[in-house]
């Protein structure tokens, strides 16, 4: 048990490592592109990103999962992974090619031809490193997939920067995109030092395909919807509108995606290794959930309380209108931690089944909640999502009760008290930068009495997850203390 948790503590700190120190890197890179390009240049490439998100989604095809869900798995899996993921990426990219001139059509945005078959080129290159990174995550050495997204975005960041400052609009962002997978594509096979085998089995097609596929089509309606709203908003409103909700999204989702993502990564290759025992996974549930909710709460709450100043000091201010847009988005995902939680259980438990069915209900919420709030405008469309929000967890949470009795009554029980904490310091901040005219007083005095706040409260409140992240500073104390 001592070694799990150990297990545990260095995945996760590696998965973060690897997940802010590569993401960190790309936001910070990002932001100072965005000084440089117009929010039309971003709004471009964002009107690709449900055909891309797409295409990626089918080369996956959730063999990844599949394979680190899989007790048994052999090289024979591995490679017959391996020559699948590349089979269907090269497939899916010359459909990507052809359908290049209809989809700059359906924008009325001719450029977006050359883009398309350029940025496509993506697919292939990820396809080579997929198994690598299921072998890495499998083994938990999420330390070598830090260094290979570290090296990755910063050298392909910088190439962004360089061609955004000599003027080269939107193809800075293909190039980056470009170099940034094929970089990560090399580290794969470097760092995980696995090489395919001469070998296709259809038994291990069939096997990997029966867990595989359901995920597949569950991952497939979770990226049409998410990426929707880019297409929506990229066809019936201007491509600086579609700017302003890309940028906004991205940064409303660096802290709930990317915390959500280190924590559920790190712990599911060990979650699958318990899978039959129903009592312990329940404990370890908790324990992740609330840390997560801890770390995600207050950041996006102290964000949406500090959007105008951030915007104006980070972005300038041609991006002010994203602000109330950022704002009501903070809210909408600040809720990703308790969804993908329970989203993870469901693959743990091998019930890619039920994954699907849920993703079925939502979806066809999802759709109807955007339906009604198109005509109203973008901001609107953006606090559908904040009702689909709490549809997500209401519906992924009637399947994880049915499979192990994880009430969302219970989850709700346990987060409450970190959720009043953080709403009480989110006013607090509010009510800060009232005071002061000038945005960089607003951010920084805004932050300042945020963190004094926060972490005030927790130690005299006896917050256990305050106490584990005071632990890992000055390392005395174990992940079970949580």
């Amino acid at each position: 048990m001592d070694n799990l948790k150990q297990q545990t503590v260095k995945s996760v700190t590696w998965s973060a490592v690897d997940r802010f120190a590569s993401q960190g890197i790309q936001f910070v890179m990002s932001i100072i592109i965005a000084r440089l390009l117009l929010p039309s240049d971003y709004g471009l490439i964002a009107m690709l990103s449900i055909f891309l998100a797409v295409a990626q989604t089918f080369v996956d095809s959730g063999f990844g999962s599949a394979l680190i869900q899989k007790k048994d798995r052999t090289e024979t899996d591995y490679s017959t992974a391996f020559y699948f993921n590349f089979g269907v990426a090269v497939v899916v990219y010359l459909i990507l090619f052809e359908s290049a001139p209809a989809i700059a059509a359906f924008y009325n945005q001719e450029q977006l031809v050359l883009v398309t078959r350029v940025v496509g080129l993506t697919l292939i290159i990820n396809s080579l490193g997929l198994v690598q990174w299921a072998k890495l995550s499998i083994s938990l050495d999420f330390k070598k997939l830090a260094i290979a997204s570290v090296i990755a975005v910063t050298t392909s960041g910088l190439l962004g920067v360089w061609m955004a400052y000599h003027g080269y609009g939107v193809w800075s962002l293909v190039a980056q995109t470009l170099l940034n997978n094929l970089i990560n594509m090399f580290m794969m096979w470097t760092l995980s030092r696995w090489h395919p085998l001469l070998v296709f089995s259809k038994d291990s097609f069939k096997t990997l395909f029966s867990f595989g596929s359901k995920l597949l089509f569950s991952s497939l309606l979770h990226t049409i919807y998410t990426n929707l709203y880019t297409l929506v908003i990229g066809k019936k409103f201007t491509s600086s509108e579609l700017g302003f909700y890309n940028r906004s999204s991205s940064i409303a989702l660096f802290t709930s995606n990317n915390i959500s993502a280190v924590i559920v990564r790190a712990i599911y290759p060990i979650q699958c290794r318990m899978q039959d025992d129903d009592e312990q996974l329940k404990l370890y549930f908790f324990k992740y959930l609330r840390l997560a909710c801890y770390i995600i709460f207050p950041i996006t709450i102290g964000l949406c309380a500090l959007a105008e100043p951030l915007v104006l000091i980070v972005l300038k201010g041609q991006w002010l209108p994203a602000v109330p847009l950022l704002q009501i988005l903070c809210i909408a995902y600040m809720w990703n931690p308790v969804m993908m939680m329970n989203c993870s259980i469901l693959n743990v438990k091998g019930r890619s089944d039920y994954f699907f069915q849920a993703e079925v209900i939502k979806k066809i919420t999802a759709i109807i909640i955007l339906i009604i709030t198109i005509p109203f405008g973008v901001k609107m469309m953006c606090v559908g999502l904040v009702l689909y929000s709490f549809a997500d967890i209401r519906i992924i949470t009637l399947f994880t009760k049915k499979l192990m009795g994880l009430r969302l009554s219970a989850q709700i029980k346990g987060i409450y008290p970190i959720f009043l904490l953080s709403v009480s310091m989110g006013l607090l901040v509010y009510g800060s930068t009232l005071l002061f005219e000038k945005p960089v007083f607003k951010l920084v005095v805004g932050m300042i009495v945020g963190v004094v706040y926060f972490f005030s409260i927790s130690k005299l409140a006896k917050f256990a997850e305050f106490d584990f992240l005071l632990s890992l500073v000055n390392k005395k104390k174990k992940f079970s203390d949580i």
